[in-house]
């Protein structure tokens, strides 16, 4: 990842399926999980991994249920299942407490373990999530004609990857990334998979209520996902009694279009639960 050595896959079996993942193994304080979004694979991470490893963290990151390198046929891809595969996998790996990071699409997931499983939650962080978000009627049908062409028509994802998600920076390896993206959209069995991310409740009203643990909240500036991002990252602190902390400039991937100020976030978080 970004110059370093990239982490081995591992595999975990669980019921329904098979979860792909890393570990670092090695690092100080409480592990840091890193969840991917909806579509995306755990190389989501490919540029913040290696500044949060230098820094002397365990660093896991996991693929989920029906993309990256995990089985991709499963009966259910919504939040709350992937919150189970994160609890597998801590008690896989011996870990008793771990802080959970969720982008887009898991942020949900990550509230969701930390409400149900508060022992095993150290803390939480939100990147660019959806959580506590009531869209209109409006939204709700542009979001519905969205997921029906993504499903239908993996390049539409690739679209809304290379020329919306990402308004201000690029990664340098942006257009390769989703090259291999929008591929795996093709494989045999992804139409379904992607069909259960697009139909998740990525945006529960409520769960936050349930969270004890210390949250942080991360929001790109310019996200495009959201008419006014600044307000959904005041929303979500307020709810889960967080810090916010906004990334100028940064779209929906600010962990891909600067990793370096969402490492200046994190680290700080996690040296306080340490």
């Amino acid at each position: 990842m970004n110059g370093t050595i990239t982490p081995s896959t591992q595999y975990l079996d669980v019921p329904g399926g098979r979860l792909a993942y890393d570990d670092t193994r090695q690092g100080a304080g409480t592990p840091v999980v890193l969840l991917p979004g909806m579509l995306d694979s755990r190389r989501a991470y490919r540029h913040l991994h290696p500044l949060l490893t230098v820094a002397g963290r365990r660093v896991i990151t996991m693929d989920l249920r029906g993309f990256g390198e995990s089985s991709i046929v499963w009966d259910d891809y919504s939040p709350s299942a992937v919150a189970t595969d994160v609890l597998a996998l801590l008690d896989h790996l011996g870990i008793e407490r771990a802080v959970l990071v969720g982008q887009s699409y898991t942020g949900a997931t990550v509230v969701k373990l930390a409400g149900d499983a508060p022992q095993r939650v150290a803390g939480i962080a939100l990147i660019d999530a959806f959580v506590e978000q009531r869209a209109n009627a409006l939204m709700k049908g542009v979001m519905a004609v969205m997921g029906a062409a993504m499903v239908r028509w993996p390049a539409v994802w690739g679209y809304y990857l290379r020329k919306m998600a990402f308004p201000g920076p690029r990664p340098a390896d942006l257009d390769t990334y989703v090259d291999g993206l929008v591929a795996a959209l093709h494989t045999p069995g992804r139409r379904t998979a992607t069909r259960g991310h697009v139909n998740g409740d990525s945006a529960p009203i409520g769960w936050s209520a349930a969270v004890r643990c210390p949250a942080l909240v991360l929001m790109g500036s310019k996200d495009p996902d959201f008419p006014r991002p600044e307000a959904v990252a005041d929303l979500q602190a307020e709810k889960l009694g967080a810090r916010k902390i906004m990334i100028e400039g940064s779209g929906h991937y600010p962990m891909a279009d600067n990793p370096q100020a969402v490492a200046d976030a994190l680290l700080p978080f996690l040296a306080e639960l340490a």
